[in-house]
């Protein structure tokens, strides 16, 4: 599909689209028990280098065909770093997202070699209730009571989740309960890091100052890979190895989170978020079926919980929204790539 087309898609284009997204997402874990020699810093590295070279050359052609289609403004006076690749230099948000962006990626990579990619997913599912929790208290947002219903809920389904794997991981002499826990920690980094990165966005357009989430992305890569790297050395993946991380950084992040953004003009937010859950549901399966990753008992009980509650709040939220007209506002899905 060409670019300029991007910017008129329908609803029924933007859903499949936005599922698509979804898959990309998803490939992330499978993907990353295929790698043969490349350590975790490494793994960090590669992925987020080839994601900012990706978005390097991705970025200009997009925002070419955005401001000939009237998305875009191109005001005079533009540098060449803001018209070709929207950086906002001289913005404070925009480097704070960028930091929030790189800590997703960074952590998310870490949470992967260090526990199970359902369990890394699992707890990054609950991103849009950390999004409503901290947009209640940073910017006065007012939280319904099914959103409160559904953090207790998802909070109980990872204490459980969390909880019973650490009893058994201490009760067999095999297992390896610090991996578990370090994994768990920073796979909670990565919601913890994408709320304060949307409510930063949010504040800034209510006080008229439009941030690109893609640029963003590009500068969270570059600072990723700029702190990965020193702890990368010595470079120990195979060239096998290489590609497919090459292949994370241009499928699983560069092109979905340019196509999220797209999807986001079309879609409301309650749409985003649930077709975002779909991610978890792809990434354990391909797990599960490619990589011999079966989610334990614990982790299947735990994370239907933490998905029945955001699925009902999303609904609930859908329904609200249809039934009383509300004036536009920006987009609270929390649903970001990592």
């Amino acid at each position: 599909m060409p670019f300029r087309a991007l910017s008129r898609l329908s609803h029924t284009q933007a859903v499949f689209m936005m599922i698509a997204v979804t898959l990309m997402w998803s490939i992330a874990g499978v993907v990353s028990r295929q790698l043969e020699s490349a350590a975790r810093f490494e793994v960090t590295f590669w992925r987020s280098a080839f994601t900012a070279l990706s978005l390097l050359i991705i970025l200009p052609v997009w925002r070419a065909a955005d401001r000939a289609s009237g998305v875009l403004d191109a005001p005079a006076g533009q540098g060449r770093l803001q018209r070709h690749w929207g950086v906002l230099a001289t913005s404070r948000a925009f480097w704070v997202s960028g930091v929030c962006w790189s800590v997703m990626f960074t952590a998310f990579m870490l949470a992967l070699t260090f526990t199970s990619v359902a369990n890394v997913l699992i707890i990054m599912s609950v991103g849009p209730l950390f999004t409503a929790l901290l947009a209640r208290f940073a910017i006065g947002q007012q939280l319904p009571l099914r959103t409160w219903t559904a953090i207790v809920a998802a909070g109980a389904g990872i204490a459980y989740m969390y909880g019973s794997q650490m009893l058994q991981a201490f009760a067999e002499p095999s297992a390896n309960p610090s991996g578990l826990l370090i994994g768990s920690i920073a796979a909670l980094c990565v919601p913890v890091a994408g709320a304060i990165n949307w409510t930063v966005v949010q504040r800034s357009q209510s006080h008229g100052q439009q941030i690109d989430l893609v640029p963003s992305v590009l500068l969270g890569a570059v600072i990723s890979s700029l702190l990965t790297l020193p702890m990368a050395a010595p470079f120990a993946a195979t060239a096998n190895d290489v590609a497919w991380l090459a292949m994370l950084g241009l499928v699983q992040l560069a092109i979905p989170c340019a196509l999220a953004v797209v999807c986001a003009r079309s879609l409301k937010a309650p749409e985003v978020s649930l077709l975002a859950l779909l991610e978890v549901i792809f990434g354990i399966v391909w797990a599960w079926l490619w990589a011999n990753e079966t989610p334990g008992r614990e982790v299947l009980l735990g994370g239907s919980v933490v998905i029945t509650a955001l699925l009902l709040n999303e609904l609930l939220a859908w329904r609200d929204r249809n039934a009383t007209p509300m004036p536009t506002q920006p987009d609270e899905s929390g649903a970001m790539p990592h």
